[in-house]
């Protein structure tokens, strides 16, 4: 697990980019410099900790790397590559050179990398299936410079912001696919590759994988085969992630399944395993669930139990981490999970994917009986009347709010009512935005092919969540939230296989009976208390209400309120105003998610922007 960057046609400021990325590799940091090429690597040293320092070399290649190869053994072995060090880096390189692009289609890990091949005079960057570990370039007047952080490149040269892409995060809560908050910067997406001259700078952009594809296949009909075959992953995907390391490897633990069965397989590949749990005071506490689950299996537990007493100390700097608004509120308890656990190692495994893969949200029920996405006037105009004389809801987890939240996107149309489905921050306000033609178009055009593809409703809605807020939110935040703490989080559930499996199940492995995650709930039994299998999901229980108007009220008051704040140039007059002092006819859940876009939006800019 490391930090790279690079560039063509200019000069790195490398004390800068070592200050700013320290966090990422504070092992080792190398600059490698190539005829109008520089490369600089920060690593955290976890495979080969003698011999895998990079830079790495082979033939006419260089690579610099960020991730985890797991099963980069077995691919030595099979293709019988003759490596001189342990080291995945140099796995990468050896099957680069043998197979060239198609190796990466092999690989199980999680990566972002960039190999210089000096003959061909290009640059390779290559970024994992799932988009686990980030890459970000900067494309203009003849230069290029990359790198794992956008902050990182911010401090190498003045970035103008690209209001289009802060219009579409307003409305959705997170950046889709390739967008930043700045012009000329782009992400390279999940399942990417993109090539690039090394004497016209040109991009070339290709995808290497597409969950689109698996959703296509036919899948396993029969249930208690794809129950074993589930199973046999599992153990494939924990066995690898826990031996793929020379430091130690301890799992996070929390009351849900994702993590328990992880943390249950994982000790039978190490019987000394150290298992996290956090409880946040005042709050649901799982840490009595954990704790069967550490006790029938005798790992060494840790209750961690996390204040937010210094909230209003950390908040901007939590936030600030990202280089870009960041709406997730729950950023900022895996921020503190993070520094606890790091204490006491530095790789931990986690639950990651479960939800998008097997089915975890509760939105995913009714998808999996109607498809939303084309109901008709039939189902809308029903919607439409019942919506207009219900109460607002205002209990995130009641029934009522469910029902709520059904009837709401029911009514709509298309990507309104995924995005009603899902985020539904701004929904049903959209015309108190500051929008422009195109502002969607990207996530319109993507919608739509995902919308035709013949998919059932449910496999529509668990496709779109894996392409975008998989992608967009919940992995940058938890790449974020542990590198900011030199911690290496690891995702069995995001293993190569269970991505080329999974997908393509019957809908009624995922949710049958209204029950979410069927398939997981029933290997759930073979490894976990009765107790933990059919809890609700819960997730982080973030006080997001309780913050805006108490711990957080005074400061967020002076970011959104101020004349001159820069979030207002995004809704129309006295919007804000209206949210605040509740004058909006919307439950107490939204209007916090309102305030908190806002508030995400401005410390990035005063913080991150302005700096």
């Amino acid at each position: 697990m490391c930090g790279i960057a690079g560039s063509i046609n200019y000069a790195l400021d490398i004390p800068t980019l070592t200050k700013t990325m320290y966090h990422r590799g504070p092992d080792e940091q190398t600059t490698y410099r190539k005829g109008n090429v520089e490369l600089h690597h920060h690593r955290l040293a976890i495979v080969d900790v003698a011999g895998g320092g990079q830079p790495m070399h082979y033939q006419q290649f260089t690579i610099i790397f960020n991730g985890e190869i797991y099963n980069h053994q077995e691919i030595r072995t099979r293709h019988q590559l003759q490596c001189q060090t342990s080291s995945d880096t140099e796995t990468i390189l050896h099957a680069y050179a043998r197979l060239g692009k198609e190796c990466f289609q092999e690989f199980d890990g999680m990566f972002a990398l960039c190999i210089l091949d000096t003959e061909k005079r290009e640059l390779l960057f290559v970024r994992d299936r799932a988009g686990k570990k980030p890459l970000y370039y900067y494309k203009d007047d003849g230069h290029l410079i990359f790198a794992s952080e956008l902050n990182a490149i911010n401090t190498q040269v003045k970035l103008s912001i690209n209001e289009e892409h802060l219009r579409q995060y307003v409305r959705m809560g997170y950046f889709y696919k390739e967008a930043t908050p700045y012009k000329n910067v782009w992400e390279l997406p999940a399942g990417s590759i993109a090539t690039i001259s090394l004497d016209t700078v040109e991009v070339k952009l290709q995808k290497w994988w597409d969950i689109a594809a698996i959703y296509k296949k036919q899948g396993e009909e029969n249930f208690d085969q794809a129950l074993e075959t589930v199973d046999g992953m599992l153990h494939q995907a924990v066995k690898r992630r826990v031996e793929s390391s020379d430091l130690e490897v301890g799992s996070f633990l929390s009351g849900g399944i994702d993590s328990g069965i992880v943390s249950a397989i994982a000790t039978q590949y190490n019987n000394k395993l150290k298992t996290f749990t956090v409880s946040f005071e005042g709050e649901y506490d799982e840490s009595p669930l954990a704790r069967l689950v550490s006790e029938r299996y005798g790992t060494n537990h840790h209750e961690i139990r996390i204040s937010f007493d210094s909230l209003a100390t950390d908040i901007e700097k939590i936030l600030s981490n990202y280089g870009e608004p960041f709406f997730d509120s729950s950023a900022i308890p895996s921020y503190y999970v993070s520094r606890e656990a790091r204490k006491h190692l530095t790789v931990i495994l986690n639950g990651d994917g479960g939800d998008e893969l097997f089915g975890g949200y509760r939105r995913y029920v009714p998808f999996a009986k109607f498809d939303f996405f084309n109901s008709g006037f039939i189902v809308k105009n029903p919607a439409r009347l019942m919506h207009n004389i219900m109460p607002v809801a205002n209990n995130k987890k009641s029934k009522y709010n469910y029902i709520y939240r059904l009837i709401d996107f029911a009514r709509k149309d298309g990507l309104a009512a995924y995005l009603s489905a899902t985020i539904d921050s701004f929904e049903g306000y959209e015309n108190r935005l500051v929008t422009s033609l195109n502002y969607l178009r990207k996530v319109q055009i993507d919608f739509e092919k995902v919308n035709q593809s013949g998919e059932s409703g449910l496999k529509k809605i668990m496709h779109l969540d894996f392409d975008s807020i998989l992608a967009g939110d919940l992995l940058v935040k938890m790449d974020i939230a542990t590198m900011a703490h030199s911690l290496e989080g690891r995702s069995p559930l995001l293993s190569r296989e269970l991505l080329e499996y999974v997908p393509s199940l019957p809908d009624k492995f995922k949710i049958q009976r209204g029950q979410t995650k069927f398939l997981l709930r029933k290997l759930a039994e073979r490894y976990l208390p009765a107790e933990l299998i059919n809890q609700p999901k819960r997730g982080f229980e973030i006080p997001l209400k309780k913050w805006i108007d108490g711990l957080l009220k005074e400061m967020i008051a002076d970011y959104i309120l101020s004349p001159q704040a820069y979030c207002r140039q995004f809704v129309q007059p006295g919007f804000i105003e209206d949210i605040w002092n509740r004058k909006l006819d919307c439950g107490e859940e939204k209007r916090a998610k309102m305030i908190w876009t806002l508030f995400a939006l401005e410390v990035w800019y005063r913080k991150c922007y302005l700096k």
